[in-house]
């Protein structure tokens, strides 16, 4: 709009101009256009100072605004930064903190596969290994049914017969004595599963690992089910769950054979539901027994019920007769005491007629 009102205003000047070139001889004309130019020379004066102070007023509130833009958008940068500079330091210590985790787990690690150097050191012997199946046999039986339980089972057990079974669980019957014995044949597994063995290595390593299992099976069977004195059955117990995840997966033949000698393979897992079975089994039992006794207690309640209940009648009868005769003394008594006052109203009657007589 001001560049409009300066365009009218400079083409008024030419315009006099022209008019002036046209009318030099016209003095009034000639004053009165240079009076006009000088008006207009102060008129575009004063518009140009209030169009330079517009602009400063105008810079100025745009520079305060974009300050305070400025201002704020470097404090919400600032809380951003601030922000992503705490949630770094808590990643930062939060992956430091499993970093210090994994290393120690790293050590355990290494512990452990020293232990397991040392313990596959250990059972490299047949009478270690014997040992470690006791033990984890003991650490099982007194997992489910408490340590020193020698109501319910014994480690170590001796028969008549002259055999020692690593354990016996004393059931009540039908149960029975059931005779556990551990068993761990290492050698010929670890030949057997050991691919870096020949096809006939391993082929002869699994026929020797049947033999072995036929004839811990053969043993268990022979000495630990002893008629009159055990259970129809044992069970036999392999330490190692690889070795019976092996016999059940890839030599059923086995199972077979034992289920045919009444000898039952358990590992630590299997053994551990299979007592816990029997444990059930044996609260049952306890239970049924007890039942039987409150059964026959209640018989005899009810027979001494029974007796109570006759003498109770005999009672109620014999109440019943004597208030019978109760009733019938109290209703001659009434007719008594009625017959006497008749008696006596009689008798004072008479007295009174014989005193009318003796006055007349």
């Amino acid at each position: 709009m001001d560049y409009l009102i300066i365009g009218l205003l400079i083409f008024n000047l030419v315009l006099l101009l022209f008019l002036l070139l046209r009318n030099r001889q016209n003095d009034s004309v000639v004053e009165k256009v240079g009076k006009l130019e000088t008006d207009i020379v102060k008129e575009i004066g004063d518009f140009k100072n209030d169009f330079s102070r517009n602009i400063r007023d105008d810079f100025e509130k745009t520079n305060e605004k974009l300050d305070d833009r400025l201002q704020k958008i470097s404090d919400k940068v600032n809380e951003r930064l601030d922000e992503n500079f705490e949630k770094t330091n808590k990643t930062f210590a939060s992956v430091l903190e499993r970093l210090s985790k994994i290393d120690e787990a790293q050590k355990k690690i290494d512990s452990l596969s020293t232990d397991i150097v040392s313990l596959q050191g250990i059972l490299t012997d047949k009478k270690t290994r014997g040992i470690f199946g006791e033990v984890n046999l003991e650490h099982i039986m007194s997992n489910v049914f408490g340590e020193h339980n020698t109501k319910i089972y014994e480690m170590q057990h001796s028969f008549d017969n002259g055999t020692i079974a690593d354990c016996v669980l004393f059931a009540p019957e039908p149960l029975g004595t059931i005779a556990i014995d551990s068993k761990f044949p290492l050698e010929n597994y670890q030949a057997m599963v050991n691919k870096k063995n020949s096809a006939d290595v391993r082929a002869n390593a699994e026929k020797m690992f049947k033999m072995d299992m036929k004839k811990h099976i053969d043993a268990i069977s022979s000495k630990y089910i002893i008629p009159g004195t055990t259970s129809d059955q044992a069970i036999l117990f392999l330490p190692a769950e690889a070795i019976f995840a092996e016999v059940n997966a890839y030599h059923t033949e086995l199972l077979e054979y034992a289920y045919k000698k009444r000898v039952w393979i358990t590992s630590p897992t299997t053994l551990i539901s299979t007592l816990t079975t029997i444990q059930i089994i044996m609260k049952n039992i306890e239970r049924d027994k007890y039942a039987k006794v409150i059964h026959k207690e209640l018989q005899l309640l009810s027979e001494e019920f029974s007796r109570y209940r006759e003498r109770w009648d005999k009672l109620y009868r014999s109440i019943e007769t004597v208030s019978k005769d109760v009733k019938d003394i109290h209703t001659t008594t009434d007719k008594i005491t009625k017959r006497f006052n008749s008696i006596n109203q009689v008798e004072m009657r008479q007295i009174d007629y014989e005193e009318d007589s003796r006055d007349s």
